[in-house]
């Protein structure tokens, strides 16, 4: 009898301890094909906020994208909230079905960003009203009751890279010639780019108003090659420091000026400090960075609607007065970038605090005006 009884109740063990194993095999994160989750908590993780970021695109630009992750990061870190990214590719067609899909999932806070998903995006938002999204960078006023929507004072921050590009370029800084002829590459001929270009004409014509920008368009953001191809032909032109505005392609920029010793400005995250780790050299040669501060907003918004306070069906225009953007300041510029020109940097920064100075804005332009500028200081 007392076999049988040790018998049954061994039974009853193994039973348990196959349930108890089957429960925590099905609580993991969820994923999807082409994601990475974060593997720090689960989808269903009690009252937890649950944030998911997909990226148009792919992680590595070292720029936009990945400034989109650190803030998501931070999310995560400083909010205790569940996170995952998905990178949803170069494939255009597959954008709208993942945003739908990924809407459909048990996420609280949905987040992706650029002008070209906007309309997608929104009716995506249309489709999930009991979802909450946040667009952290488009150019686009219209937005559904549950949407948030930032953009960037881009014009003012490359007017500041551009008063950097043209003191550089008439310094005695050692890769600096006297032609006084800067640069600019940009990933394609669109408003958002143009943005970028006309504050940063004419932020060298504050400082030198006979200062002349080359300028060229990769039609393509994710085109290294062709990046280093177009600044190769810059900097063999005469020009001391290229402008990045090309996400991907823009790495390529940098791969040139190490090879041609001249000098280069990054974009939306602080490229030179990206970089530094694996390449001190060509990392020495970016001057400085013209930064959305992506990460940071991206934090800000999340936390704004954890707490009941942000704003939905609108959008917000960050500037130097919102700590929306800013140039890096970091060691490199500090010691490569002479300290009386950084002196007249922040003058300049200062004056764009205080509406001191107005920069054009190519977002509200015709296409022959923007065209007209760049004429106009064309080599």
């Amino acid at each position: 009898m007392n076999k049988k009884v040790l018998s049954l109740l061994l039974l009853m063990v193994m039973v348990l301890v196959t349930a108890c194993g089957n429960n925590t095999s099905n609580n993991g994160s969820s994923t999807n094909t082409g994601s990475k989750a974060d593997e720090g908590g689960e989808t269903g993780a009690g009252d937890k906020l649950k944030v998911v970021l997909l990226i148009p695109g792919t992680l590595g630009d070292k720029s936009f994208f990945d400034s989109a992750n650190n803030g998501l990061q931070k999310v995560k870190d400083e909010l205790g909230a569940v996170t995952k990214v998905v990178e949803m590719g170069v494939d255009k067609t597959k954008w709208e079905p993942t945003f739908n899909d990924i809407a459909s999932e048990d996420w609280d806070v949905i987040i992706s960003g650029g002008s070209e998903i906007t309309e997608m995006f929104n009716a995506t938002a249309e489709l999930y009203p009991d979802k909450k999204f946040i667009n952290y960078d488009t150019d686009i006023d219209e937005a559904p009751d549950n949407m948030y929507n930032m953009s960037y004072a881009t014009n003012e921050v490359s007017f500041l890279a551009g008063a950097v590009a043209a003191l550089a370029t008439q310094s005695d800084m050692p890769n600096a010639t006297p032609e006084n002829v800067i640069g600019f590459v940009g990933g394609m001929d669109i408003p958002g780019i143009n943005a970028f270009l006309v504050g940063y004409i004419q932020g060298a014509q504050y400082v030198d108003p006979d200062v002349k920008v080359a300028v060229s368009y990769a039609g393509d953001f994710v085109n290294p090659a062709k990046g280093k191809e177009l600044s190769l032909i810059q900097y063999n032109s005469g020009v001391d420091v290229i402008f990045n505005v090309a996400g991907g392609t823009g790495l390529g920029i940098f791969d040139a000026a190490k090879e041609k010793k001249k000098y280069a400005i990054g974009v939306d995250s602080d490229q030179a400090m990206l970089i530094n780790d694996t390449d001190s050299e060509k990392a020495n040669l970016i001057v400085t960075s013209s930064i959305k501060k992506i990460d940071t907003a991206i934090l800000g918004a999340v936390k704004r609607l954890q707490e009941g306070t942000l704003e939905m069906g609108k959008r917000d225009v960050l500037s130097f007065v919102d700590d929306g953007v800013g140039i890096a300041e970091n060691d490199i510029y500090k010691n490569v970038f002479p300290a009386d020109l950084q002196a007249k940097v922040e003058e300049v920064k200062q004056k764009l605090i205080n509406k001191e100075i107005k920069v054009d804005n190519a977002m509200g332009m015709e296409t022959a005006e923007v065209e007209a500028i760049r004429n106009a200081v064309k080599p």
